[in-house]
């Protein structure tokens, strides 16, 4: 009875942390600056909307001596109120803070990229806790590095989807040195298509696949579900996980699709963000493994197949609601 209720209670802390809400769908607001001369800035501004009537009220203030050069244009589309303009400012914003009135009393966030003349790119996350920014001068190659892998560690950590399908890839494997193996083939079959598409040669469409993430997930799930031991998933899971490795690159790359990449650091900042995505994925795996080491000390082995089939019940049912999601977003 108490073996029970514990493989339901970790069920349960399963579709808790696996909500599609925390999927890839959850956008923070963005504000974008492109530098267009010396003095003056063209700025967009994307809110969350639900419709017209129903958007975060969150509102952008900048310094004194800011001003308006050319009146704005908004509009409403793709789930987001759309604000765009210019401003001028006569030191180019530098050292002067960028505001986000109303963010302190949300859970959300706002997306800044500010991009220079000289293409280098300043990338900050503003919370709660400090809504504002200030404009800095051109960045170190220390400071891209830094921001880099800062939104690497946190878009791994965000993406659920991406984390299930490694908690699937730590139970199939099974011992330490298959799960060694297999991680290992998942990071660089990753690895390699973030490269090629962050650089543009190699391009995909990101909602097929967003839905094909999904399906490996479905794919590992069945497999755990049915226990067949015999099955080249099994015996040879490093041929799974690098073989689907190779899309979920191309999810990681959507990030830096949407945030862009420094023009005078690109290859510092593709290094980093990589770097931070595999320091955040080694971090959650070995918390992973500490919890299933923990859970042996209650008697309570992981790798039974008659434990894991109600986390692949689980996890498989959450990720075929994202598939029929995903699919259905670019099929109809």
């Amino acid at each position: 009875m108490m073996m029970k209720r514990c493989i339901w209670l970790f069920v349960i802390l399963l579709l808790l942390l696996a909500s599609p809400v925390l999927s890839h769908e959850v956008r923070p607001s963005y504000l974008e600056l492109i530098q267009q001369d010396k003095n003056t800035y063209s700025v967009l501004w994307k809110v969350p909307a639900k419709k017209k009537s129903l958007r975060l009220g969150l509102y952008v203030k900048f310094a004194d001596g800011v001003e308006n050069i050319a009146d704005p244009v908004e509009r409403f589309g793709d789930g987001s109120y759309i604000k765009q303009w210019r401003i001028r400012h006569d030191e180019a914003l530098v050292n002067s803070r960028i505001y986000i009135e109303g963010l302190q009393a949300t859970f959300t966030e706002v997306l800044v990229r500010i991009e220079r003349l000289d293409g280098s790119v300043q990338i900050s996350r503003l919370m709660p806790e400090k809504p504002w920014v200030v404009v800095e001068a051109s960045p170190t190659v220390i400071q891209v590095a830094a921001t880099y892998t800062r939104l690497g560690i946190k878009h791994i950590w965000e993406g659920i989807d991406h984390l299930l399908f490694l908690v699937s890839l730590i139970l199939i494997a099974g011992t330490a040195k298959r799960i060694l193996i297999t991680i290992t083939g998942f990071t660089l079959a990753h690895s390699v298509t973030l490269v090629l598409s962050a650089l543009k040669i190699v391009t995909l469409s990101i909602a097929p696949v967003e839905a094909i993430i999904a399906l490996s997930i479905v794919f590992l799930s069945t497999e755990i579900a049915k226990g067949r031991r015999s099955t080249l998933t099994w015996k040879y899971p490093l041929t799974v996980s690098a073989s689907f490795g190779l899309l979920h690159g191309f999810g990681f790359a959507a990030l830096l699709k949407e945030i862009g990449l420094p023009q005078v650091e690109l290859a510092t900042g593709l290094l980093f963000f990589n770097v931070g995505v595999e320091i955040g994925q080694l971090i959650f795996v070995f918390a992973v493994l500490f919890v299933i080491k923990a859970l042996l000390y209650i008697k309570i082995d992981m790798r039974q197949p008659i434990l894991q089939k109600p986390v692949a019940y689980c996890v498989g049912s959450l990720a075929s609601f994202w598939l029929l999601q995903r699919s259905a977003s670019f099929l109809l």
